[in-house]
């Protein structure tokens, strides 16, 4: 395991994420649409741009909520939280460019993304649990060690 923290961690994230998911985005909207890949591919590099910015984001604000959590253990509830939270506040980004691009309406953008809704959320859990394997978990997951308190010898009076 090489531990990786900072901008430079969130960077390499960020991109093997939205490396893998450019490539499933392509095939699967070209697969679900009966679009070819000219048409889909475009759109698949403008979703992943917006999900590289709010994941950058969405990133951001869940470790500076993180670090103020007592226990900063990543847990799988915690894991599922950040997934399923990820992929939620995505999608208001992701439909409206959907309709627009294939001149579709925002119900059968959303009925296109629903692969993606239900699919992400495992996709976001699997990558965060190797990722972390693979570079150690973020600063904002780290329990501090804390010296045990020691009593104050009394002064007799």
């Amino acid at each position: 395991m090489c531990a990786v923290q900072g901008v430079k961690r969130k960077l390499v994230y960020v991109g093997g994420y939205e490396i893998l998911g450019l490539a499933v985005g392509t095939v699967v909207m070209t697969l679900l649409t009966g679009e070819s890949p000219a048409t889909t591919g475009p759109l698949a590099l403008m979703l992943t741009g917006v999900a590289t910015v709010w994941n950058l984001a969405f990133n951001y604000l869940f470790e500076a909520w993180e670090r103020h959590q007592r226990d900063r253990t990543r847990t799988v509830r915690r894991r599922v939280l950040h997934a399923v939270g990820f992929q939620m506040t995505l999608v208001c980004f992701l439909v409206p460019l959907i309709a627009w691009w294939l001149e579709i309406t925002l119900t059968q953008a959303f009925v296109l993304d629903l692969v993606f809704i239900v699919y992400i959320p495992f996709f976001t859990f699997a990558y965060n649990w190797a990722f972390d394997r693979l570079f150690g978990v973020p600063s904002s997951a780290l329990n501090e060690v804390r010296e045990p308190e020691r009593a104050e010898p009394q002064r007799s009076a």
